[in-house]
């Protein structure tokens, strides 16, 4: 199995060195990454300059390839020219924080996943969420047992999921839950400052994600309770529940005087 392996926190981020080792029992990986933390891009890509790939190593060896550029930039780049014949699987991680909740959706891990399954390869996103000490090792450990049932029970073309692991206790994960992510809005915070100048700026606080009360049946719960959670996605962002509703509308349009 040819694996392709990225992240958003950047090419020698510790969770994706530890998900580098653990992935090579199932496959061949190669590794296509962010020259830097790219954290909160979303689905951003570069086109106002030019992507500045090099080769990266560990010692002497080949490790990958290290882009100035977001995940997604990556991810478009493996497939399209660094890695040929392009992967069966593309593994976005492990990151440092969970991606659960509404995080989702401004995640450059899961932004990079969701480029891969819009090539058709099946890509999971993998996460941790942080805490004092995090270990990566053992979460990679756990992630790469997880993979392979993952590949197992979807066999559809260009599948995606997201795969969240709770903090690193000695007793957890508990179990895996199959849940949706929480639609609940957390808390955030931004911070009020002024510069030696009297100038104001704001600086973005700490993530509120598992401030109580939390979405029932969904994965911020699961994860506050110890529970690892999978869950499948899609990008597909149309509603077609409203498309139905309103396809006998007859949109009008008065042509603009001249």
């Amino acid at each position: 199995m040819r694996i392709l392996l990225t992240n958003d926190d950047g090419i020698y981020a510790p969770g994706l060195a530890a998900l580098y080792e653990e992935l090579k029992t199932l496959g061949d990986v190669e590794v296509v990454a962010p020259a830097v933390n790219q954290s909160g891009v979303a689905h951003s890509i570069t086109h106002l300059q030019p992507l500045i790939v090099q080769q990266a190593f560990r010692g002497k060896a080949h490790f990958g390839w290290e882009v100035d550029g977001s995940p997604a930039d990556c991810v478009k780049l493996a497939i399209q020219e660094l890695c040929q014949p392009e992967p069966d699987i593309v593994v976005s991680g492990i990151n440092g924080g969970a991606n659960a909740g509404i995080n989702v959706l401004y995640s450059g891990t899961v932004a990079a996943a969701i480029e891969g399954a819009f090539f058709g390869v099946t890509s999971i996103a993998v996460s941790l969420t942080m805490s004092a000490q995090p270990d990566f090792e053992k979460a990679a450990k756990l992630a790469v047992q997880i993979i392979p049932q993952i590949l197992d029970q979807d066999q559809e073309k260009g599948a995606l999921w997201n795969l969240n692991l709770p903090e690193s206790r000695a007793e957890w994960p508990i179990g895996v839950k199959l849940l949706p992510f929480s639609l609940k809005r957390h808390r955030e915070t931004l911070e009020k400052r002024y510069d030696p100048r009297g100038r104001t700026y704001f600086w973005s606080g700490a993530d509120r994600l598992f401030e109580l009360p939390l979405e029932p049946d969904a994965d911020v719960e699961a994860l506050a309770e110890g529970y690892a959670t999978v869950t499948p996605l899609h990008f597909n962002l149309n509603d077609f529940r409203k498309i139905e509703r309103y396809k006998q509308v007859e949109w009008r349009l008065k042509r603009p005087e001249a």
